[in-house]
This record gives structure tokens, sequence and C-alpha cells, in this order.
């Protein structure tokens, strides 16, 4: 295609997305798990074929020499398609939360007001080599109501074409329009520029993939963008810790996975209880392959560790390194989450109530843990049943972004002939 016919499609979708989101707005609870069922069913039966063009993916991979973690990434089995078949029924089972009042009042003039919870309208999503996050976006989006055109990567397109058949099938079965679900159906690069400057079509944009996706996105976009773009996750075990339990949380946040977003990337010690802790946590980090990165005091307890330099404090791993910084007091911990934190996720390791207490409040991330790993950071363990994404933002969504996240809030007011004096 050329630009311009790459601006006409995507044109195209954003109109057909505009139309079709206001039928999947009045659309019962009922209709979109219809929809929902149906397409689990869908994929179930197609899970042959969905191998088969997933495998078309895959050589394409192996020959442009993609890595082994981005083929692993792309790769479709049977247990993974039967996790998709699942997530759409666990999606169906969630609360609806359209419609929803909250807040219903009398004010003095008589008239009653409240609040009334409505889907966002188009929401655009572009991804990188996950063919799943096809039907999870597809899924949560439909649920809240919402139409969405999903732009995932060019090395995913056979197996995105082939799940995008099955949710055209579920909404057929449902009797909604094809168009509430759109996948994107060129590799151009193009296609991205457009999806995110059409304001008058697309009302939220949500990037899952790499920092330099997500910077890009950010950086170009005309619509608004729900997105992260590091997880430097920290755990600060305070002198008046549990040392069982932070042992227990510092080796789970770093080593459960290493590449995801709410795993811990620096480790920061009370100076009081460093030379205790230290090689304790040290002799499991080892025996996991974890290489260490400290800070001088930290180097002078375990020499096996490497110096710490500046760009260590504010670097994702998604690797088996961490860094280490040993702190003087809570005050200092925080000043450093504060400074290199991507106000993803923190915790605090103390028994002391007002100590954690404080944590809670002073330190600015969408999480903010006490006494618990920083991997527990995810939408499904929030309860939320199941997440399009992780928001560092202050607006609209902050933290996992589940069904509500992808919903905003309008008011409603009755009346009975008032008019204002």
């Amino acid at each position: 295609m050329s630009a311009d016919q790459v601006v006409e499609y995507m044109t195209g979708l954003g109109r057909q997305a505009r139309a079709a989101s206001r039928v999947i707005a009045r659309a019962t609870t009922a209709v979109k798990n219809e929809a929902l069922l149906a397409t689990a069913d869908a994929i179930e039966a197609a899970a042959q074929s969905l191998i088969v063009a997933n495998a078309l993916d895959l050589q394409a991979g192996r020959d442009n020499g993609l890595d082994e973690a981005m083929l692993d990434r792309l790769a479709l089995t049977p247990a993974g398609l039967q996790g998709m078949v699942e997530g759409l029924r666990q999606v169906a089972a969630l609360p609806d939360p359209i419609g929803a009042i909250r807040d219903m009042k009398y004010l003095p003039s008589g008239i009653q007001v409240g609040r009334m919870r409505v889907p966002l309208g188009v929401i655009g999503i572009i991804y990188e080599s996950r063919p799943n996050v096809t039907v999870e976006a597809a899924s949560l989006c439909l649920k809240a109501g919402n139409a969405c055109i999903l732009r995932g990567g060019s090395e995913s397109i056979h197996s995105n074409r082939a799940i995008a058949e099955c949710i055209r099938q579920g909404l057929d079965a449902a009797g909604l329009p094809q168009e509430v679900v759109q996948v994107v159906e060129t590799t151009d690069r193009a296609a991205v520029g457009a999806l995110i400057s059409m304001p008058e079509y697309v009302d939220v944009i949500v990037p899952r993939g790499g920092k330099g996706l997500i910077e890009r996105i950010s950086r170009d976009a005309r619509v608004p963008v729900i997105k992260h773009l590091d997880g430097i996750c920290h755990v600060y075990v305070d002198d008046r810790a549990d040392l069982d339990k932070a042992e227990a949380i510092a080796l789970n946040a770093k080593t459960h996975r290493y590449g995801v977003c709410n795993a811990m990337e620096t480790l920061l010690v009370h100076q009081a209880i460093a030379a205790e802790f230290l090689p304790r946590i040290a002799a499991l980090y080892a025996a996991k392959g974890v290489e260490l990165r400290g800070c001088e005091q930290t180097r002078a307890i375990l020499s096996q560790a490497l110096a710490a330099t500046e760009e260590d404090w504010s670097t994702e791993y998604l690797a088996p390194i961490l860094s280490i910084r040993v702190v003087t007091d809570m005050d200092q911990a925080m000043e450093h989450i504060n400074r290199y934190s991507s106000q993803h996720t923190e915790s605090i390791v103390t028994e002391d109530f007002t100590r954690a207490r404080r944590f809670l409040a002073e330190v600015d991330s969408s999480s903010v843990m006490v006494n618990a790993s920083t991997r527990f950071a995810d939408g499904f363990e929030y309860g939320l049943g199941a997440e399009i994404g992780i928001s560092t933002d202050k607006l609209h969504a902050r933290g996992p972004v589940g069904l509500e996240g992808l919903t905003s809030e309008k008011y409603v007011v009755y009346g009975d002939g008032h008019i204002r004096q």
C-alpha cells in the first residue's frame, strides 16, 4: 500500500469502529457474554488451523532472525490456546460495569444526581509479538462496551488473522457487527501513525510492547494514551523488618519471573541490618544465577557484587540482574525511590505500622505495598479478573487496567419538570 492508501484504509476502520461503538455500547450483558462464549467455542473448534497459521509466523520469524525469547512469545501451543479459551470464559463471567449508577442523591432543588459508568467508545491497541493479546484485548474491550481496532506486530500477522476470524464468528453468533473488533490487516508501519492520529474516530490508545514503541506512541499520538514505559520496581527492607519475610519477598520479587514489568530491579536495605541480611539473600540469588550490582557499602559486605553505576539505578533489567543499595533510613529509601522509580510498584518490608503508613502515603507509584512481593501488581491478582495493561499515568487510569479502566463516568440527572430558579 502507498502512504495515502494506508491512511484511507485506517480511516475506513476508524469510521466503521465509531459506528460499531454505538451498537456495542447499548448491547446487553447477555449479548456481550454470548459473543465472548461463542468466540471461545470458535477458537476451540479452530485450534488446528490456528496452530498452522502460527507455524507460518514462527517460520517467518526464524527466517528473519527473531531471537528465541521473541519466538517463545510468538508461539501458540495447545496449552496457550486453551488459556485463551478459558480467558474468554472468565471475562464473560465478570460483572458488567456498564450502566451501573452510583452516588444517586436528591439535591435541595429536588433533582436527583448520580454517576453512570459508560464505555470509552473506540480503543486502539498496538502490541507486539504475542497473539494471545488479540483475544485478551478484544474480550476486555467488548465486555466494557467498546469497539476496538487491534494492530498486532507484523511477526504475528497470520496468527492474528486466524484469531480475528474466530472473533468475527463470535460476534456473528451474538448478532453484533463484525466491526466491533477489527484487526488491522496491513503490516505497514504507517498504519500505527494513522491509528494514533484519528481523534475523531479513536478515543484511547493502549500500547503494549517495548519501551521504544511506547515512547513513540506517547510522543506522536493525538489521542489519549494509557501506558507505562518502565517497570523499575523497588523493595525496601527496613531495620524493623522480619528478615524471614524479607528474604521470601526479595527472592520472589526478583526471581519469580525476570522479563516482567513488576519484577524488582533494585533492592534497598537499611544499614542497621545490611550485614546480617545481605549475605542471606545473596546466597539465594547466587543459587538462582542472579548477578548483583551494589553501592560501596553493599560491596563491602558482598565481595562478589559488581560496582553499581548511576545508570543501574534507572535501568529495567528484565533479566537475572539486581542492583542493591544500602540506605541510612527509610527517608533515604523513599528519596531514592521517588528519584529513580518509574512509578510502577514499590514495597516496604517492616513490622513498624507507623513506617508502613508513611511509606504508603509518601511513595508516589501506581502500586505501593507493605510486606508483599511486587509480583502481585497484576490485574488478576488484584481481583480485576483480567487486565489490558498497567498504567503509570495519573489520568485516566492508574495501576492494572481492567474492565473499569476501559470505562468512564457521566453524570445523570432525574427531574420531574424541574427548572432552575
